[in-house]
């Protein structure tokens, strides 16, 4: 598929430029919405919620099924744009679209099943629980998977039978436009997915607009308290997916040199810009030194350079602020009292590139301890007790993902299950997101679960029908 420029949507004189963070140079340049047309557009995607929700399972999992196919079809076109907005390398581009397409299958496969009627039985006669749809959703999402982050939460809530409002991170317009157009072209009704392009302010106030049925967000945690601030105010029903700062627990029985492979790999991926990265590394004293050697070399060997090289293993930082905000906080970390053993320096030449760094003897009060860091840094902490090392894991106000590593699989799993404090946990190894399995967290890193059907039942109206014998 031909990719199309993006329409001309308003007359608003406001605009955004984006850059190739590989190079810094001027990427391209979008129009902004107004409010009034961005309103106008809610109204739209409100009318087509009438028509839509009437539409069947059967009718809604055939465009989600062609959805799968022209992602498909598309894969090198897409990888190559999101690598040109935010740095991404090329071949890893591919994977997340396959994600893309699985989810729009097993969505497609699932959803009759999973939002099918109960019947139950109460003291006066039967009952009916069936779960209606709600309306429009508005949702903000983020640069840093600019096709998994929309297609996650839009498949869910469009095979529900709602419609949808979709702000995207303003680097990633170009994204919003492509995924708008592949959704008309799979078959799903003009304005049942609507790319808005305005900036966060004027995002997060049309939240009180009364065609908006619940809002869904993607973003750190200090939007996320923005936006369920406003939400509260105006009793909409929110998901929030946020930051984390996901703990890797490496035991004393660990195989050290799986645990090392997957760790820096957890670290690295997507240039560390990742809210399940692995980040924080807590290792027992008996294999810390040991770990440390092998950790170290093996961050000193990975390769940061030119997204669209196979040979690269990871791109760009997405914009020179982040890399900036990334290297203060490094910086930082080391002046409490840290030590710096690879990486921590910004690199000559064109380019938002930040080397693979590691940090120990991190203080409680530095960044690296109580923060996110967004990029690829990763924290080594020595413990002399596996109590100490939950107790280490779990002493954050994040609680996205984490890891345990440890050849008595069932004994971490024990652990993972009822001691770590997180939304999701890996037992020896580094998974991203799986269509069948639930994603989210607890404390700040929000609330409420995509993936796995959950999502699905995330904006309906769970309604009891009594009927009186």
């Amino acid at each position: 598929m031909g990719h199309a420029q993006m329409k001309d949507y308003g007359h608003s004189s406001e605009t955004i430029d984006t850059y190739n963070p590989a190079t810094g140079e001027l990427h391209k340049t979008y129009t902004c919405h107004t409010r009034d047309e961005a309103e106008e557009l809610i109204e739209k995607t409100h009318t087509a919620f009438e028509s839509w929700k009437q539409t069947s399972f059967d009718d809604r999992a055939k465009i989600f099924n062609k959805m799968a196919e022209l992602l498909r079809d598309n894969q090198d076109e897409i990888a190559l744009m999101m690598t040109k907005q935010m740095g991404k390398a090329l071949k890893d581009g591919a994977g997340e679209i396959e994600l893309c397409a699985s989810i729009c299958e097993y969505t497609a496969k699932n959803a009759s099943e999973i939002l099918a009627n109960e019947e139950r039985e109460f003291s006066e006669g039967t009952a009916i629980i069936t779960f209606q749809p709600l309306g429009v959703i508005l949702a903000m999402q983020p640069w840093n998977f600019p096709f998994y982050q929309v297609i996650r939460y839009a498949a869910a809530n469009i095979m529900a039978g709602n419609t949808t409002v979709m702000k995207h991170a303003e680097i990633c317009w170009e994204s919003a436009h492509y995924i708008q157009d592949l959704f008309e072209q799979a078959g799903l009704p003009k304005n049942v997915f609507t790319a808005i392009y305005v900036q966060n302010e004027l995002a997060d106030s049309l939240i009180e607009h009364d065609k908006v049925r619940g809002v869904t967000l993607t973003g750190s945690s200090e939007a996320g308290k923005i936006v369920a601030k406003k939400a509260g105010e105006f009793l909409k029903k929110t998901v929030l997916e946020l930051g984390g700062s996901d703990p890797y627990i490496i035991l004393a029985d660990a195989d050290l040199d799986l645990a090392v492979k997957t760790c820096v790999q957890g670290r690295v991926n997507n240039a560390g810009q990742t809210c399940v990265a692995a980040k924080r590394f807590i290792v027992m004293d008996e294999v810390y030194d040991e770990f440390k050697e092998k950790f170290v070399d093996a961050m000193k060997n990975t390769k940061h350079g030119d997204p669209m090289d196979e040979e690269t293993d990871f791109g760009p930082m997405a914009r020179q602020d982040l890399r900036e905000n990334l290297h203060d906080q490094v910086q930082e970390t080391i002046k409490k009292g840290a030590n710096c053993l690879c990486g921590g320096k910004i690199p000559d030449g064109k380019g938002y590139y930040y080397p693979a760094t590691v940090l120990e003897d991190i203080p409680k009060d530095s960044p690296a301890y109580k923060d996110e860091l967004f990029g690829p840094v990763a924290s080594l902490f020595r413990v002399k007790t596996e109590d100490e090392a939950i107790a280490l894991a779990n002493d954050h106000r994040y609680g996205l993902g984490g890891g345990i590593f440890s050849k008595n699989t069932e004994r971490a799993a024990e652990i993972a299950c009822t001691q770590m404090d997180t939304g999701m946990i890996c037992v020896n190894g580094y998974a991203l997101a799986q269509p069948n399995l639930p994603f989210g967290g607890v404390r700040e890193s929000g609330y409420g679960r995509e993936h796995g059907g959950y999502g699905m039942k995330e904006f309906v109206n769970i309604k009891s029908v009594m009927k009186i014998n």
